[in-house]
This record gives C-alpha cells, sequence and structure tokens, in this order.
C-alpha cells in the first residue's frame, strides 16, 4: 500500500505548489485494480452492486461497469402507461362529491333502484371524468416531450475504444465517459471538471435552472488533467475518481482524484481533493466561450437535479375544503328528505329500496357540475391574474388556489431581494479610530491616494494607526470576483456569485484600486493614482457559505509576505479577531442605520506556518470520512482563526423596493398581520421595520434576545402579555427557545400582535414558524420571498409568493404565485384575491341553489303521487338543465365586479370582510336553503293550480318556469353587468327557443303558442322571484354591506 509523504518541506512557497495542492506518493506496495483499497481513496468501485446509497470509485477514462448504474435519461413525467388510469381516478374519487355521483351512477344498472336515462346519471360524470384524464394526459404527453428533447440532445464524447470524438445522444451517456460540453450547451450528467483549453483551467456557468441563482460560478479544472496537452491526451491517462454517494446537495461535494501509474499498474502517483469548484452539475449551462471536457460521475435519477426535483403536495385552499363539506352536509339533507318520504308512504313494501331511489332522485342537491363550474372559474381567475397590467409578468403556477388570496390572515415574508432590492452599495466605513460616510469618500480617496505615493508603501501591507491602505487593499483582494474587460475596450464589468462582492470591488475602484485581472492563482490590482499595477499570488481560498458566513483567501505579495484576510459577519468575526472595544459598537451602530455589516481582518503568516497549515489541510480534504468538511474547518480554526487584525467594518446598504411602505400599509388596513423573517442582526432589521412602516411611529418595539433559559422566556412571554400594541423583534436563539419549551404560549401572544420581526432566522426556522402560525391558527398564511432559502417557507405557507430577482428564479419556481416587484403582492391580494373569492361564493351558491331547487320540486312532486318515487324530468332536461339552458348565465357571474379596481385598492378595509370566510358558512347556505325551497313550492304549486286542467304538461310548464326563474334570479345578483354576461342571457333564451322545436315529446309547440301559457308562466316566475329580490331590497337598506355603503357615500 502506498505511502503518504507527510515531510514539511522548507523550500519557498509558490502559488503551483499550493493552489491545487497535490500529494506526492513514495514508492511503497503497489495497488492494483480489484485489491483491497486504501485508506486514502474512497471504498467502493463502479462495479459494485449497489451505486445508490455508497460511494463509488471511476476509472478514468474507463472501462466502467454501466449495468449498475441508471441510465442518463431525464424523466419527469407524473405517470407512467400503467399507472396513469389507476392513480387519476383516486385522486378524481377521493373527493365525496365524485365518489357519491360513482355510487348513484352505478346504482341505475340494477332495475330496482333505476329512476331514469342511465346517460343522465353517467353522461355528466363521465364527462368530468375525461375533461380531467384529457388534461393530465396533455399535460404529462408535453412533459414526455420535453423529456424526449433533452434526452435527445447531441453530445460529443471521447471514445476510449475508437479513440476519436463521437456523437451521442444525452441518453446514451453512462458513467465514466469523457463527454465534450460546448458554449452554451447543458451540462447532461454529472461531472468532473477535468481540462479545457482556456490557459487558467476555469471556467464559468449559470446554475439559474439548478439552484435558482442568476450570477455565474466559476469552477476550476482538475490540475493532474488540465496539464495535458491536448484533450486526447486523456487516453492514455489512468487515474480515479473516488466520489462520495449521490445525495441532494446541490453545494457541496467531497471526493478524490487518483493520478495512476498505468491502468495496468494501480500505484497512486498523485492525489488531489475534489470539492463543489471542480464539479459540472447536470442542467447548469456552460458560459464560457471554450469548450470544456468532463468525466461523468452520476446518470440519470441520480443526479443532483433529479434527486432534488420533488413533486410538490397538492395544496388544498380552505375554500375548497369548505365547499367539500358542504357537499357533506348536502349529502345529509338529501338522506334526511329521502327518509321523510319514505316515512310519508308509511315504511310501506320494500322502503328501503324506495329511500335509495329517492336519494338517487335527489341527487342534484349535490350536483356534479359544481366542480365542474368551480375548476373552470379558477382558469378564469389565473387568466386575470396573468394579463393583468398592474401586475405585469405574474405567473400563475398553481391555478387550484386563486380564491386563497382573499383568504389571506398573516403574511410572511423575507427581507433581502423581497423588500430590498438586493442592489448593494457601501455606504460606511469604520476603522478602529475613524468612521467614514459615503459622502466622505472624496476625502478617503485622497487620503488613500497619499499613502500609495508613499516611498516603499504600496507594495506591501503597512501600517500606521491613520493609514487607509490596509483595509482598501484587503478589501481588493477577499473576494471572488472576476473582471470582465469588454473586447475593443470600454468599461469593466464584474462576474460573482454575490452582489455583496461585486458592491466591495466597485467600491475599492472607487477609492483607487482597480480589480485588473483575475485568475485562478493569481490577482493583479491597479493603484490608479500610481498607475502601477501590483501582482499577488493567491494562495489559497476558503469560499463563503451560509454556514460559515466568512470568506478568507490567502496571498503572497510581491514582497514575499504572506497574509491571510477574512471578512465575514459580524456574529463570526468578533470571534476572530484581537478583542477590543470598539468592533461591537460599531457594528451596533451600522446596523441601527440598516446597514449590512462585514467585518474584515488580517494576520501576517509565516512559511512555517502556511506550509504546516497546507499540509494538514489536504489531509483533511483527503479524508473520506462525512466529517471531512469539518475537519478542514477545524484545521482552518486552528491555524488561522485567532489573533487577526481587526482591520475595520464596513457598511452595505440594500435598497428598499418601490412602494414597500405603501404596500405594508395598505395590508395592514386590510387586517393582515405582517411578520418579516430575515438573517440579518437584530439591530438592522428593527431599522429595516422601521422604514418599511411595518414598525408604526410611536410603536413599541418589545425584543426578545438571546434568550436560552426557560425562566428567562417564560418572564419575557409575560411581559409581552401586556404589550399587544407592540412590534415583537426575536432572533433566533429566543424563537427556537420559544418553539421548544412555550410552543402554544408564544404563538397565542405573538398571532395576536399586527407585527413581528424574527431575525437571525435560518431556513429552517422560516419554514417551522409557517407550518407552526398556519395549524395554530387555522387561517390561511401567505409565504413571500425570492431566494433559495425561502423556499421551504413558501412550501409551508397556504399561499406561497415567489419574487423573480437577483437571487434567481428558485423562490419562483416554487411559489403558487410568481410576481416580479413586492407591491404587486397588494394587487395579488386585495383585488384578485378579494375578486376570486367573493365570485367563487357567488358561484357557488347559485350552483348548489340551481341543485336544491330541482330536487325540492322533485320532492313536491313525488309528494303530489302519494309519496313515489317517480322522476318529474326525464332525459335530456336533466342534462340541459344544468348546461345548455343555465351555465352560461350562471358562469358569467365571474365576469361581475361589485366593485371597481380604485375603489378595492384605496379602501383595503374591504378586504376585511372576506377572511372571516362568511361567504361560505354555514349561515349562507341556510338563506339558500329557504330560497330553494320558497321557489320550488312556489313553482311547483302554482303550476299545478294555473295550469289544473293540463297537468299531463307539468313537465314543460314546470320546467320553462324554473329555467326562467334562474335566470332571473341570476341577473338579480349582478351588480355591474358586460356584454358578455348580455350575450349569455341571450343565447340561453336562443337556446330554450330552439328545444322547444326540436324537443316535440316535452314542448308542444301549440300548447306554448297559447294566449294563456306565457300569462301565466309570467304569475309563476314573479311569484317564485319578486318576494325575494323585495326582502334582498329590505335587507340591504337596512343592513347594507360595507361596500354599498362606500359607493353611497363616494357617488
Amino acid at each position: 500500500m502506498p505511502t503518504l509523504n507527510r515531510k514539511r518541506k522548507n523550500n519557498a512557497v509558490t502559488a503551483e505548489s499550493f493552489q491545487f495542492p497535490l500529494l506526492s506518493v513514495e514508492t511503497g506496495a503497489e495497488r492494483r485494480i480489484g485489491d483491497e483499497v486504501s485508506p486514502t481513496v474512497l471504498p467502493q468501485r463502479a462495479t459494485d452492486a449497489n451505486p445508490k446509497s455508497s460511494t463509488r470509485t471511476i476509472l478514468v477514462p474507463g472501462p466502467n461497469n454501466i449495468k449498475s448504474f441508471p441510465r442518463n435519461v431525464t424523466r419527469n413525467q407524473k405517470y407512467t402507461l400503467w399507472s396513469f388510469l389507476p392513480v387519476v381516478l383516486y385522486e378524481q374519487f377521493k373527493y365525496f362529491m365524485n365518489l357519491y355521483f360513482l355510487v348513484v351512477s352505478l346504482s341505475q344498472l340494477i332495475p330496482s333502484l333505476s329512476v331514469g336515462f342511465i346517460i343522465t346519471y353517467f353522461g355528466p360524470l363521465i364527462f368530468v371524468l375525461l375533461i380531467t384524464l384529457a388534461k393530465e394526459a396533455w399535460d404529462d404527453f408535453k412533459r414526455y416531450q420535453r423529456d424526449k428533447d433533452i434526452n435527445s440532445q447531441i453530445y460529443e464524447v471521447l471514445d476510449v475504444i475508437s479513440r476519436h470524438q463521437k456523437r451521442v445522444p444525452a441518453s446514451d451517456i453512462h458513467i465514466g465517459d469523457l463527454v465534450v460540453v460546448k458554449a452554451g450547451q447543458r451540462v447532461p450528467t454529472d461531472m468532473i471538471f477535468l481540462r479545457t483549453s482556456e490557459e487558467e483551467g476555469s471556467c464559468f456557468i449559470r446554475t439559474d435552472q439548478l439552484d435558482g441563482e442568476t450570477d455565474w460560478k466559476l469552477r476550476r479544472a482538475v490540475t493532474c488533467t488540465q496539464r495535458l496537452s491536448h484533450d486526447e491526451a486523456l487516453f492514455e491517462t489512468a487515474a480515479e475518481i473516488s466520489a462520495e454517494g449521490p445525495n441532494k446537495s446541490i453545494h457541496s461535494f467531497s471526493g478524490v482524484f487518483s493520478l495512476l501509474r498505468e491502468p495496468e499498474d494501480a500505484t497512486v502517483v498523485e492525489q488531489e481533493p475534489l470539492d463543489i469548484n471542480n464539479t459540472l452539475w447536470a442542467n447548469t449551462v456552460l458560459a464560457s466561450e471554450l469548450p470544456v471536457v468532463g468525466s461523468a460521475i452520476y446518470t440519470g435519477s441520480q443526479t443532483r437535479s433529479m434527486m432534488n426535483i420533488s413533486s410538490p403536495s397538492t395544496k388544498a385552499g380552505r375554500t375548497d375544503l369548505e365547499v367539500n363539506r358542504l357537499t357533506q352536509v348536502l349529502f345529509v339533507f338529501t338522506f334526511l328528505l329521502s327518509l321523510i318520504m319514505v316515512a310519508f308512504h308509511q315504511f310501506q313494501g320494500s322502503w328501503f329500496v324506495y329511500l335509495v331511489r329517492f336519494m338517487i332522485l335527489f341527487s342534484s342537491i349535490i350536483p356534479i357540475s359544481l366542480r365542474v363550474t368551480l375548476d373552470m372559474a379558477k382558469l378564469a381567475y389565473s387568466w386575470n391574474i396573468h394579463s393583468d397590467k398592474n401586475s405585469p409578468e405574474t405567473i400563475v403556477r398553481n391555478s387550484s388556489i386563486p380564491e386563497e388570496l382573499g383568504r389571506v390572515e398573516y403574511l410572511l415574508t423575507d427581507k433581502t431581494g423581497t423588500l430590498t432590492r438586493n442592489e448593494m452599495e457601501v455606504k460606511r466605513l469604520t476603522t478602529s479610530s475613524l468612521s467614514i460616510s459615503n459622502d466622505m469618500f472624496p476625502e478617503l480617496q485622497e487620503r488613500v491616494s497619499d499613502d500609495m505615493n508613499r516611498k516603499g508603501k504600496s507594495q506591501e501591507f503597512h501600517g500606521g494607526r491613520h493609514s487607509m491602505l490596509p483595509i482598501v487593499e484587503a478589501m481588493a483582494l477577499c473576494h471572488n470576483v472576476t473582471p470582465k474587460w469588454p473586447e475593443g475596450g470600454g468599461a469593466v464589468s464584474y462576474l460573482a456569485s454575490s452582489p455583496d462582492e461585486i458592491a466591495i470591488v466597485e467600491w475599492t475602484e472607487i477609492i483607487g484600486i482597480l480589480l485588473l485581472k483575475r485568475t485562478q492563482n493569481s490577482i493583479d490590482l491597479r493603484f490608479t493614482s500610481t498607475d502601477k499595477d501590483h501582482n499577488y499570488k493567491v494562495l489559497q481560498i476558503f469560499p463563503f457559505t451560509s454556514q460559515s458566513k466568512r470568506m478568507g483567501i490567502i496571498i503572497q505579495n510581491s514582497s514575499g509576505e504572506l497574509w491571510f484576510i477574512q471578512k465575514g459577519a459580524d456574529v463570526v468575526m468578533t470571534k476572530v479577531v484581537i478583542k477590543n472595544d470598539w468592533l461591537d459598537e460599531e457594528c451596533e451602530n451600522m446596523a441601527r442605520e440598516g446597514l449590512r455589516t462585514l467585518v474584515i481582518g488580517r494576520r501576517q503568516l509565516t512559511q512555517e506556518d502556511f506550509q504546516a497549515f497546507s499540509e494538514d489541510h489536504k489531509n483533511a480534504l483527503l479524508s473520506t470520512s462525512e466529517t471531512r468538511d469539518l475537519e478542514a474547518q477545524e484545521v482552518i480554526r486552528q491555524y488561522l482563526e485567532s489573533g487577526l487584525e481587526p482591520l475595520g467594518v464596513i457598511g452595505i446598504e440594500d435598497k428598499l423596493q418601490d412602494n414597500v411602505r405603501v404596500t405594508f400599509e395598505s395590508l395592514r388596513n386590510a387586517g393582515i398581520s405582517i411578520w418579516m423573517l430575515t438573517g440579518d442582526k437584530l439591530e438592522t432589521a428593527i431599522c429595516i421595520g422601521r422604514s418599511t412602516k411595518l414598525i408604526a411611529r410611536n410603536q413599541r418595539v418589545f425584543r426578545m434576545a438571546k434568550l436560552l433559559d426557560p425562566a428567562d422566556v417564560h418572564r419575557r412571554l409575560d411581559e409581552l402579555g401586556g404589550s399587544l400594541d407592540a412590534c415583537l423583534v426575536i432572533d433566533g436563539d429566543s424563537l427556537a427557545s420559544c418553539l421548544r419549551y412555550y410552543y402554544n404560549e408564544w404563538l397565542a401572544l405573538s398571532t395576536k400582535l399586527s407585527a413581528v420581526i424574527c431575525c437571525r432566522c435560518s431556513p429552517t426556522q422560516k419554514a417551522e414558524v409557517t407550518n407552526a402560525v398556519r395549524k395554530h391558527t387555522k387561517r390561511s398564511v401567505c409565504a413571500i420571498g425570492d431566494g433559495g432559502n425561502d423556499v421551504s417557507m413558501i412550501l409551508a405557507a397556504n399561499v406561497g409568493i415567489g419574487v423573480v430577482g437577483k437571487e434567481g428564479m428558485q423562490a419562483s419556481l416554487a411559489s403558487d404565485f410568481s410576481i416580479t416587484k413586492f407591491d404587486h403582492c397588494g394587487n395579488l391580494l386585495l383585488w384578485h384575491g378579494r375578486m376570486s373569492y367573493k365570485r367563487t361564493a357567488q358561484l357557488a351558491h347559485f350552483v348548489v341553489h340551481r341543485g336544491l331547487v330541482i330536487s325540492i320540486m322533485q320532492a313536491i312532486f313525488s309528494a303530489m303521487f302519494y309519496f313515489a318515487p317517480i322522476s318529474l324530468f326525464q332525459g335530456v332536461l336533466l342534462m340541459g338543465y344544468t348546461t345548455f339552458f343555465t351555465m352560461a348565465p350562471v358562469f358569467s357571474l365571474i365576469l361581475d365586479e361589485d366593485i371597481s379596481y380604485d375603489v378595492a385598492m384605496t379602501y383595503p378595509e374591504l378586504y376585511k370582510e372576506l377572511v372571516k370566510g362568511r361567504l361560505l358558512s354555514f349561515k349562507m347556505f341556510a338563506i339558500w336553503l329557504f330560497v330553494s325551497v320558497y321557489q320550488a313550492g312556489a313553482i311547483m304549486v302554482l303550476a299545478s293550480w294555473l295550469f289544473e286542467d293540463e297537468f299531463q304538461k307539468i313537465e314543460s310548464i314546470s320546467f320553462s318556469a324554473l329555467v326562467f326563474s334562474e335566470l332571473l334570479l341570476a341577473a338579480g345578483g349582478i351588480q355591474s353587468w358586460n356584454r358578455w354576461m348580455v350575450y349569455s342571457f341571450f343565447a340561453t333564451f336562443a337556446i330554450y327557443a330552439s328545444s322547444v322545436l326540436i324537443l316535440p315529446r316535452v314542448f308542444d309547440l301549440s300548447f306554448i303558442l297559447s294566449r294563456t301559457f306565457f300569462p301565466k308562466l309570467g304569475i309563476i316566475i314573479g311569484s317564485a322571484c319578486v318576494p325575494i329580490f323585495i326582502i334582498a331590497i329590505i335587507r340591504n337598506k337596512v343592513d347594507p354591506p360595507s361596500y354599498q355603503k362606500l359607493q353611497s357615500s363616494l357617488y
């Protein structure tokens, strides 16, 4: 087994030695393929049988056992050929309404229970199922086509057998294949970046389709293979890639690249640790101009992108749940009505069969058309939202819950990028002796220029208590920004994964230090006052992560001095810099101004210190244990992160989005409690809360910070109980304590507040808070965010809104509704939410009433014939009643507007009435039940009395009166008419007239054209509708709704 050389070397430190740390291997026992694996590499080979969960070793350039791994196919289809029908049917019949109608329809196959034409019952159900099946099949077919296009994309692969490039579809790429990706191409599979013809061995990729971030990411080739003269030289290379098992983490990777002596001789010559910077994940796009070559390490379902694809849970809105409960109540009503009919028949004969027949006759009480109508209405609402010019580019990604926008009582929002623009600008710089605001930056520029001009000080870090050059120079070096100079001259632009870093580099350019060039092992700066260029060798970089909250770099200047520079959040940096009496205070001062703070420090290293660190750090990175990253971080902490000189702290402003204050004010007036969940520190969060007016003027701020003891938490909660008019500001530690020790007590108090700010909040805590508020209050919670760290919160909420911003598309893609600006959520909730819910409630009332009235008419008709289960309307009339004769006018109610857009946005208080859910309450159901009983009784009693001599024509008489009564009732419920409503009514009249001609068995034309028919019919319709209108008018005069009061005062 080869032995690693651990001896320290005393030679001069060079960038080439340490930028890509390699381990030389002494001659020793040889390890051949198939022998026991050395501890320095991962244990599983590509030929092992369980590749899904274990680590793997892949031969480069091969061959590998590809049968053990999944094919490289992208599959986003929801169904297979065999699962399509069963799954869709299950999803449909898990709803009570559809299951009920299935049972009713099947009952008609039993002769003793048959009460009409089978098509009358199976027809509507089959229609609904066919529409659903067609929709699901079409959606899945589109997914199949998209998958097919992706899988058939052609790529060039370096063929090991022919030693030439060959063109293959993405689906034919296998583990270990050497894949060539060209500029603008999608990376077809997860790969290790081996080489490129670019001089520095680096490339840029776009990851917006993977992690939602729009900034380009820098990736670096493996050093062992990058130094090859050309791509075909990979055929002569013998190497192994030892990689971790497949997992979902797109921001981390652990592996080892081992260069072998030759394919038949598995002696390890060199080893190099691999991390996320050496990877090219599937579904990223190569942004660089030159092609790259990579080795496939994960394919198909094991790629990071496919493992992160999950079917989001289906969100059922409160409106849908209320309608479902209403159908259950209607079922009980149907059963009781049928039981009453059987009871009046004195339970004679086969009374149980009669009971079932009556329930079938009254099945219209639960109208299957309700589901179809509401689903069609949802599509119409979604179209209205999408096409609204007041909120352009809004996308409805979940068309099932537009009404839920009108029921929101809690709005949980992210801060950075959602309330702010994610446009960073350096506003303040503070050192131990000076505090410089942005209006003093010209003076700072002169001061730095003077420092540059001092003899012997331009090539080294130098001090002096009042010198400002060290901190500006450190800021110009400690970053991952790459300058991009346009061909033919022009202004420089910067590429980075963070807008903070770009803002800092742009600021240093203004002060007088220009980032001229950046490679993987050097940085060139130009001091503009002296017009001299300075080169710095980059020996090691420690990228920023959300866990570490800091970024570091080790550089060597032209004088040979080694410096470790680190910048990061104050909560982290205060623990690694030399203790002082000014840093904490200055950070708090900047936070009060609403600035994001970054502390920057430095430490000079000796050659021996760096060499010792480098060796231990490389050994930690070559570890194959799951704690590799922790071991490497411990080495960094031990050697570097102690005793740093605090150079200063910079304050960066993130500008507010447009109209945030106005939107907050409107939402609060609408009765919506607003919570801000942010990762910023407490003082910064309070400042943003004041600037956005989340914290009202003169409103008390109640702070809960650093509470770890349950006794302290209990004491502060008692105090909060007497301050329910305050704004609660709580940090992450205190929040965790509250949720752990006083879950119900904290929620009971905080949900009564008008505003809550949770700072230092992790993505997991955001989701926990969202779930807690939703479950505790049983109310609709809306979450809005713009970044990947907001996705869990968005998915946990009843309504998730994603803002398309500089943090990418991840939140937008995971959301139910995607907007481009925060203030569009006001339009989404106050206008579209209110109108969608109000229209749905009105539509549900009319559809349920339509079923109730015809069923009660059926009950009266059966009572006239000694409670026999005889059908009043047969065949086509039952089908046509809910479709041709009443569908269009009733559905046109989705176009109705009780108030105008301007009134809704000017008076958000109107939104309050809807959140209580009274429009679909049992009280409203009782009112409509009374209306249905009255209308059905009026129609049947007057029809039998006025047409006593023509009772054999009771079917056409009662049906005509029923249709016109429904149309008149629908017309009376409209607040504002438009042309489409008028068209729908005229079309329905035309259909009725046509049916008289084409259905002679139902409608006797000579009887209808007689002089007495229409006058008597008018009396029936007037008696059925006029009293209802009179009662409604009196009720509106005595107790008018708020919108009518407002319109009366305005007009």
